[in-house]
């Protein structure tokens, strides 16, 4: 039949191949034929799979992985059936089936990844069998509106650490910590305030407010492998000893971002944080405060206003579309020190 089949393809209903839980995916298997040919069966599979692939310490790979998705039907033929006759010219087999509710969000990483893709397999009589596989991409968005109202809320954090070596230089820096929500969506900016007294004797060179995002990859509940990226901060420069420094709604603007919901994904966690960051002259160690966000896909609505209102967030430029993939998995990572 090789020489008889000159189209053997998967095509879906939604061309831009998005889909969200609960909705349905569906389209066609097309065959074209130039001549006459017989058909034990046409097989049709549809999978979505987790997948996790690390190299340990020993230089031992391994792999985890989990099923999100496995349907199969056949488009053409029964068990016990003889072969099927298709003639010349084009033939069309639909599908269509319902996506599970709660699927995790198409996500390609470093060391793993979310899929869903569609296979479909022709078998000839004599054992010879066609091939052909389509991906399609899940997004499961996340609403603010939806979330625990504590998103919505102020979130702080605060620290005291001593700097210095002996008591002639030492003295504690106080750093207190505010963000305007827990919740955000790319387009919006975060609105940090924060209060810096160093009571030291040592010269504080820098202050700094970084959104970062980490990818842990689990293999048997474990974290094996793990990236933090820096995706955008605002600094400030020194603060002198018996100075202090005020930070007041400084704005940081969350980029575009592929939609991560990996909630229902055991392999796979996606976190986003914002790490504020006092940076001595003197060998000692940094002061961090590290506040944990949410980053969601749709934004907070007006306290009582309607599903459809506009979003509130004053000055944000959302972006029309988001991207699906990370180009700064191959960037170097954003190093945090413990």
């Amino acid at each position: 039949m090789t020489r008889k089949l000159s189209k053997f393809l998967i095509l879906f209903d939604n061309t831009n191949l998005l889909y969200f839980p609960g909705h349905f995916l569906s389209g066609r298997v097309l065959i074209e034929l130039d001549d006459e040919a017989y058909v034990s069966g046409l097989h049709f599979h549809v999978v979505g799979e987790g997948v996790v692939r690390v190299r340990s310490q020993r230089a031992e790979r391994v792999y985890d992985k989990e099923n999100y998705i496995d349907f199969r039907m056949r488009l053409l033929g029964e068990p016990g059936e003889g072969p099927s006759l298709l003639s010349p010219g084009i033939h069309s087999f639909p599908f269509k089936l319902g996506l599970p509710l709660g699927l995790p969000s198409t996500f390609l990483g470093k060391h793993g990844w979310v899929q869903y893709y569609c296979k479909a397999a022709l078998r000839e009589p004599g054992g010879l069998t066609h091939k052909n596989q389509q991906v399609f991409i899940v997004m499961n968005p996340i609403d603010l509106n939806l979330e625990p109202p504590i998103l919505a809320q102020p979130a702080r954090q605060e620290i005291e650490q001593r700097v210095g070596v002996s008591c002639v230089s030492g003295g504690p820096v106080f750093c207190r910590v505010s963000l305007d929500r827990g919740g955000y969506v790319p387009g919006e900016t975060i609105g940090i305030s924060a209060t810096v007294s160093n009571r030291s004797k040592v010269t504080m060179k820098s202050t700094k407010a970084s959104l970062t995002e980490t990818i842990q990859y689990l293999c048997r509940g474990k974290v094996l492998a793990s990236e933090t990226r820096e995706l955008a901060s605002v600094s400030r420069g020194k603060i002198r000893p018996g100075e202090g420094e005020e930070w007041l709604n400084e704005q940081m603007y969350v980029p575009p971002l592929p939609p991560t919901n990996l909630r229902g994904c055991h392999l796979i966690n996606v976190l986003y944080h914002v790490y504020f960051v006092i940076s001595p002259k003197s060998l000692d160690k940094e002061i961090k405060l590290q506040i944990p966000i949410v980053l969601a896909t749709y934004p907070l609505r007006p306290e009582g206003a309607p599903a459809g209102t506009a979003p509130s967030k004053r000055g944000a430029h959302y972006p029309s579309t988001l991207p699906i993939f990370r180009p700064w998995l191959d960037d170097k990572a954003f190093e945090i020190q413990e």
